[in-house]
C-alpha cells in the first residue's frame, strides 16, 4: 500500500472513541490488509503527528436478518486501529 489514504479509511465515531480522545488515543477504520507500522507511518504522513502505539482490531460484521424472505445476511467486517499519539501531539478531526 502506497498512498497513506489508502491505509487509514475513516475515524470512528462513537461514545468509546469520544472518551478516549483526553488520554491522546484516536480510534480509526483502517484498510484490512494494514500492518502496525504502515498504520503508523500512515498516521504521521496525513496528520503531521508522532506516534508512539499502534493497537489493531478485527471486528466481526454483525448478522442482520432479511425481512422480505427471512434470510440471512451479515455487516462487513472491518479493522481497527487505535492510535497513541505523542504528549502535546493532537488530531483537529473532531475539535469545534
Amino acid at each position: 500500500m502506497k498512498d497513506p489514504r489508502d491505509v487509514v479509511i475513516e475515524p470512528v465515531v462513537s461514545e468509546k472513541s469520544y472518551t478516549l480522545l483526553e488520554n491522546n488515543v484516536y480510534t480509526f477504520k483502517v484498510h484490512p490488509e494494514a500492518t502496525k507500522p504502515e498504520i503508523r507511518s500512515a498516521i504521521e504522513a496525513i496528520f503531521d503527528v508522532k506516534v508512539t502505539r499502534v493497537n489493531t482490531l478485527n471486528r466481526k460484521g454483525k448478522r442482520q436478518r432479511n425481512r422480505r424472505n427471512f434470510t440471512f445476511g451479515s455487516r462487513p467486517d472491518t479493522k481497527r486501529a487505535i492510535v497513541t499519539l505523542a504528549e502535546g501531539d493532537a488530531i483537529d478531526l473532531f475539535e469545534q
